[in-house]
């Protein structure tokens, strides 16, 4: 009978992982994980703790800091691979899983499926033929060399992207392979493993090749199973049930889809709500559940295109996600640096980034031309972001995949910031004062349209107090609001207090804080 060693790539949650280690070991099958080493140092040791007993749970020797879109996701999961294959020597098939999955069938439906077909699972199309692409680079992932993240460091992606294509400086595909592109969600037999490890040991050439790829993690195994392995022994499919809203986001389960994702031709799914409790517990119950029978109609992504497609043409059954005041997410954080200085706010947030990978997003509601993902058309204008603010920002988390989240916000947006602390969501504020001089204030009269070059001297001496009192008018509005979790950094401040703020914002050691607060330019106009 087919025993499942499960690749679980995670870095948050760790009640939720221990919980599914403890689900699927039950059944008897294995698990090795790996997790993120970014993530808290003591959210690892706590999974560890849980279940150093648990014979059939295992750790990826060597953990890497895993970014989106880096070659450091398919390290991670050869790292884990080859813990597994030493540690498991009876398992049959490594089934790839994140943090998000959950299983829809039985333990017993589960292995009877994989024994009914001596198969490998997972997605691999010709790279090149395929419209798996929709938008964005297709050829330009291979011939030229990436180094940066583009998540994190855009401007240096851009730059060396354009810098290779302007020099010509492209590079071969490997001659004897043919790149696939598919789900990193996949399931492979023993043998074929062994094959892809061994074959990692063997061709240098492609590994170099593929480390320097964006986004390898959509090809590296799908391309190299299919060198290895067969056709006539490849499913070219994945055995974990997902699905796309128009805007490319993935669509997340809740606790009443529990009868939709059980009649699906699939052994998991993923995305499920960190606070779809009920429906992870049914489902916890239905694994170790050997009796349970399952009547497959697989119509889950054929109606969700149905429904989600009335209103298109004008018939709704429900109101769209972003006419509802449906939350952020109870576990998620969103920090917001509240500046009337943009591009001190800038600055700040500039640094920040140097020192942290949390994703940082400048003024998304006051400036048109801040730099945002394609999300579908909701981010196109000011008017589109505002209106959808909680869509919006719910949709930058499930972009960058994370649960942390900072963004510039206008003091004078005061209905933003009571939105967004009122949600169930955790909010912090980080108010940084700055000091006005008279020549800031006048600069600042003109770049609103208050004033212009010929605009007489005594006329703007005139306006200085109004716009000066406008400004505290603001900051005594959002002291009177009374947010919790409202820190407040001043110019004028001694630097070590504004590094211990800063400290309590981030959830960052002092030492770290301090080399941001410490720029000598911080805070100048």
């Amino acid at each position: 009978m087919a025993k499942i060693a499960f690749i679980l790539l995670c870095h948050k949650d760790p009640d939720a992982i221990i919980g599914q280690a403890e689900m699927l070991t039950a059944a008897g099958d294995y698990m090795a994980i790996h997790f993120d080493a970014r993530s808290k140092p003591e959210h690892y040791q706590k999974i560890r703790t849980a279940l150093k007993d648990n014979p059939n749970v295992c750790f990826a020797r060597k953990r890497v800091k895993c970014g989106w879109g880096e070659w450091s996701l398919v390290q991670a999961t050869l790292n884990t691979l080859s813990t597994a294959i030493d540690t498991f020597p009876r398992a049959t098939h490594f089934y790839m899983l994140s943090g998000d999955c959950a299983a829809i069938k039985s333990a017993r439906y589960a292995h009877d499926f994989l024994d009914a077909r001596d198969m490998d699972y997972i997605e691999s199309f010709d790279y090149f033929e395929s419209d798996w692409i929709k938008t964005g680079m297709k050829e330009e992932r291979l011939i030229y060399r990436h180094f940066f993240n583009e998540r994190k460091n855009k401007r240096l992606f851009y730059a060396s992207f354009n810098a290779q294509r302007k020099l010509g400086l492209t590079r071969e595909i490997p001659h004897d392979i043919q790149v696939q592109i598919g789900s990193q969600w996949w399931c492979l037999r023993r043998r074929t493993v062994e094959w892809i490890l061994d074959f990692t040991r063997k061709r240098r050439d492609v590994m170099r090749f593929f480390r320097s790829t964006w986004i390898p993690d959509e090809t590296f195994f799908q391309t190299l199973v299919r060198h290895v392995v067969p056709e006539g022994e490849i499913d070219t499919r994945t055995l974990t049930f997902l699905m796309f809203s128009d805007y490319g986001m993935p669509v997340t389960f809740y606790n009443d889809h529990y009868d939709l994702l059980l009649s699906q031709d699939f052994l998991f799914a993923r995305k499920i709500s960190p606070e779809a409790h009920e429906l992870k517990e049914r489902l916890g119950a239905l694994y170790a559940d050997d009796d349970a029978q399952f009547a497959i109609s697989n119509e889950g992504r054929s109606l969700f295109k149905f429904l989600s497609g009335r209103g298109r043409i004008g018939r709704r059954f429900a109101s769209r996600f972003w006419e509802t005041e449906s939350t952020l997410g109870r576990e998620r954080e969103l920090m917001i640096v509240v500046c009337k200085k943009w591009h001190v706010a800038k600055r700040l947030l500039e640094r920040i980034r140097q020192v942290t990978n949390v994703p940082a997003m400048e003024y998304v509601f006051n400036e048109e031309d801040t730099a945002l993902p394609d999300l579908g058309g909701i981010q196109a204008s000011l008017g589109k972001r505002t209106r959808h603010r909680r869509a919006l920002m719910r949709m930058l988390f499930d972009y960058y995949e994370t649960d942390r989240l900072i963004v510039c916000i206008d003091p004078g947006n005061l209905d933003l910031l009571q939105d967004f602390c009122g949600d169930r969501s955790t909010t912090k504020l980080l108010e940084v004062q700055c000091e006005f001089t008279d020549d800031y204030l006048i600069g600042h009269a003109m770049r609103v349209g208050l004033a212009g070059e010929q605009t007489p001297m005594e006329t703007l001496e005139r306006l200085l107090p109004t716009i000066r009192g406008d400004m505290t008018f603001e900051a005594d509005r959002i002291r009177d609001a009374e947010f919790e979790n409202h820190l407040v950094m001043r110019q004028s401040a001694d630097p070590d207090r504004n590094a211990d703020l800063l400290s309590h914002f981030l959830d960052l050691p002092v030492e770290k804080t301090q080399k941001i607060v410490e720029h000598e330019h911080l805070f100048a106009d």
